[in-house]
């Protein structure tokens, strides 16, 4: 213990530098991160990092998939949903059908339902990787929100398919209408049980009477219960997760107060992000392990390098492949929800993008690492280091190839430069702003009228609100007043909420805007 925690403490500072120096360069910090744990696990001395199968999903998913829920836009995700749902399931199928094909026939050793294991677990692009690459170039808003909604549901759909492979390989058969049966029970099971554990918790919060750190460690452990739960249950935990925080983050504004949406944003980004770092460095870690495993075995490493490359080879292709295939049946079938482009040449570039956002991360690791050591019998898994390895391979090409090349097509070869955003974004902001204040000077007239005449600390009230000024001087802020301030930001809110209905608005300014007014009202606490 007094080795494993200065350890476990520099990997934390190794993140944030690392971090650091990746902004700098504007690269994404999952490819430095996979390298510096590459590199430092040949240093000798420090000690070997094991993480128990059987708690590797249970926890990294959790928080990472909760959280992820919370920052997509809902409404974006039903705007997209046929093309979102398109690469979350079908895509994934296809994926993992390509591998397990290619693995089966090209790779010693491998049955077809050790390839549907690898296919399982490498089939699911990561959102991280995606996410932290592209915040260095513009793209359009329906892309990244394509890619957003897509890398919240493929995780589990290729969960569901690494676990149906696991039973596989464990009793060597494979029933079509049990897998069928079961597969229904893991999706309906696992998002009503999310959606049933995350009204409960909407409820505690809105009744106990909890202040802002105990209502943010509260959501910390939220997800770590709706996943256990739905496992107990046999079905999806990822699927109760995502379903759970979804509920939960169209309802923030009911059943958490101002002091915990601000703090909550800042608590969750922080561990989520540790989270992140602490699963990349693990990848680079773990290689020394996973090749000493494979010599064990006799599986030279030039044939396991070999399958890994081939194998991701596969994923490539049938990625591009899949988002060609999906535009052409938008095309033909829903032409009207295409995104708009000052030409077809630009209309056809985007699968290449979709396609080529497949980077692997941290569900691909966290399967990988969860395949058991031994099978029910006590006799060895099959091929586990190979597949350990192939992943490793899986991940660290896709980072570094896609990774890197990612913002260069996009800027060089300027792929998304001639589509068509529905509405700018500094444009929406003003008109958004400008319809706020006309609704706060509105609110005002109609229901403090007569107090605003001849009352100079309400018309002060009024012109503050009019000309978005800062006051120099609170003492016009009286009690009364205060309330009539706090009841503005209630009705902002209110307004702000009808507004995004619409669906041309970006949900991330009205976030944005929903944030400023909760900094509004905790200041009106200290005044």
């Amino acid at each position: 213990m007094h080795t494993l925690l200065p350890f476990l403490l520099a990997m934390i500072a190794a993140i944030v530098l690392l971090n650091m120096w990746a902004n700098k360069l504007k690269i994404a910090y999952p490819v430095l991160l996979v390298i510096a744990g590459l590199l430092v696990s040949f240093i000798s001395g420090l000690p070997r990092v094991r993480i128990n199968p059987d708690l590797i999903f249970f926890i990294f998913l959790p928080p990472l998939l909760f959280e992820a829920s919370w920052t997509i836009s809902f409404k974006e995700m039903k705007k997209w949903w046929r093309i979102i749902g398109s690469f979350a399931f079908l895509v994934v199928f296809f994926t993992a059908l390509s591998v397990a094909v290619v693995a089966t026939h090209f790779i010693p050793g491998f049955t077809i339902a050790l390839g549907f294991l690898l296919g399982g677990i490498i089939s699911p692009p990561d959102a991280v990787s995606t996410g932290a690459i592209t915040k260095f170039v513009k793209i359009p808003k329906s892309t990244s929100a394509i890619l957003e909604g897509e890398s919240l549901l493929n995780d589990a759909s290729s969960l569901i398919i690494f676990q149906f492979a696991l039973v596989a390989v464990a009793t060597g058969q494979f029933i079509w209408q049990q897998a069928a049966l079961s597969f229904l029970w893991m999706v309906i099971g696992g998002a009503g049980s999310g959606l049933l554990l995350a009204w409960i918790f909407v409820e505690a919060h809105k009744r106990l009477p909890l202040d802002a750190q105990s209502a943010i460690a509260l959501t910390l452990i939220e997800p770590y219960f709706m996943y256990w739960v739905a496992e107990q249950f046999h079905c999806s935990g990822v699927l109760a997760v995502v379903s759970g925080g979804l509920f939960m983050s169209t309802r923030r504004l009911i059943f958490l107060n101002s002091a915990s949406r601000i703090q909550s944003f800042s608590v969750w980004e922080s561990f989520v992000f540790i989270l992140n770092g602490i699963v990349f460095l693990i990848i680079g870690l773990e290689l020394p392990e996973i090749v000493e495993g494979l010599h064990a075995k006799g599986i030279p490493l030039r044939t396991a390098i070999g399958s890994g490359v081939l194998v991701t080879g596969v994923l490539i292709a049938a990625r591009v492949i899949s988002s060609y295939v999906a535009l052409l049946a938008t095309f033909i079938f829903r032409p009207g929800v295409l995104p708009r482009a000052r030409s077809n040449r630009r209309r056809w570039l985007m699968p290449l993008l979709l396609g080529w956002t497949g980077m692997r991360g941290v569900v691909s690791l966290a399967a990988a690492l969860a395949i058991p050591i031994t099978l029910d019998n006590g006799i060895a898994f099959p091929q586990r280091n190979l597949i350990l390895f192939v992943t490793f391979v899986v991940i660290l090409l896709t980072l570094l190839v896609q990774g890197l090349t990612l913002p260069y097509l996009i800027k060089r070869l300027r792929l998304f430069d001639g589509f068509i955003e529905e509405e700018p974004e500094e444009l929406t902001r003003r008109n958004m702003k400008q319809g706020l204040k006309q609704h706060v000077y509105q609110f005002l007239k109609n229901k403090y009228e007569s107090e605003l005449n001849g009352y100079a600390g309400m018309e002060k009230f009024l012109k503050q609100w009019e000309e978005r000024a800062k006051a120099t001087d609170d003492s016009w802020m009286t009690e009364k007043t205060k309330v009539i301030f706090v009841e503005l930001l209630e009705t902002q809110r209110q307004y702000l909420t009808e507004l995004n209905k619409d669906p041309k608005i970006d949900e991330d300014i009205i976030r944005q805007q929903l944030y400023q007014i909760d900094l509004e009202e905790e200041r009106l606490k200290i005044i």
